[in-house]
């Protein structure tokens, strides 16, 4: 199987550009199709490592390599610095930024008017293909690029598309933050199982277990999650008197609500 995308310019290969670069040649991209920007020495070499032509400078690719694509993986602190170094293949490459809190308007006004502007929101999962990417195409992308788009993200997962920009907030509130989420009530189930009497190792390795087993019956189910849940959940059991406690008034439902919209505000403020 062959990743027929054209060509990829990589810029950034940190954790997330090299978990995108690792899905796209396990996925059969050609090596020679992929080189990368990455100023830090260790990074750079660690995506050597990996099979990827990185480069320190932009100024240091051959001079015959032109993109079909620019992907910027880059951290929002760097973006207004970063971006306008690869302003000349506007017009000629598409950019696909997964760059956090960056609307496309942002590298547009970095980039140049002409440019066919990608925004996708991929998460960390990404790192063994198991990753949620949710992208938004800018009125200058062309049909094919999405298709070639859906290709390139989908080497690390699934991919959705969403058509109102705004949306994205949320969706780095929910996909993007998510992860963080879910190893958080990994740390939760093991410190409440070690209070409540078992060994560290054996609270740890249940907690892990039971998260991801859940989380894969739900993936491979036909059933809603509220419908799974009741299905655990036998009257007057332990399992409804925990719930009790977990959907009381303040419990988990609505925290995780708070904790949504406040990532889903920090995400606007980040645009600005």
């Amino acid at each position: 199987m062959t990743l027929a995308v054209g060509r990829l310019l990589l810029v950034g290969c940190g954790k997330m550009g090299r978990a995108m670069a690792q899905g796209w040649l396990d996925t059969g991209l050609d090596p020679d199709n992929l080189a990368a920007v990455e100023p830090h020495v260790a990074t750079a070499e660690i995506a050597r490592h990996l099979g990827i032509h990185a480069v320190s400078d932009p100024t240091e690719l051959a001079g015959d390599f032109m993109p079909d694509w620019v992907v910027l993986a880059i951290k929002p602190q760097v973006f207004a610095e970063v971006a306008p170094k690869f302003a000349g293949y506007a017009g000629i490459s598409t950019y696909l930024s997964v760059v956090a809190g960056k609307p496309v308007a942002a590298l547009r006004a970095l980039v140049g008017d002409r440019a066919a502007i990608v925004r996708a929101m991929p998460n960390t999962p990404a790192a063994i293909r198991r990753g949620m990417s949710v992208a938004f195409a800018g009125s200058r992308v062309k049909a094919e690029a999405k298709v070639a788009c859906t290709a390139l993200l989908g080497a690390v997962g699934e991919v959705a598309w969403i058509e109102d920009e705004a949306m994205m907030d949320a969706v780095t509130a929910v996909s993007g933050s998510g992860p963080a989420y879910v190893f958080l009530l990994i740390e939760a189930m093991a410190d409440a199982a070690v209070a409540a009497g078992l060994p560290q190792d054996l609270a740890v390795t249940l907690a892990h277990n039971t998260v991801a087993g859940a989380g894969e019956l739900a993936l491979g189910s036909d059933n809603t999650a509220a419908t799974l849940r009741r299905n655990v959940t036998s009257p007057g059991g332990t399992t409804e008197v925990a719930l009790k406690v977990l959907m009381a008034d303040g419990g988990l439902p609505d925290l995780m609500e708070k904790a949504v919209a406040a990532a889903t505000a920090r995400s606007r403020e980040l645009a600005g």
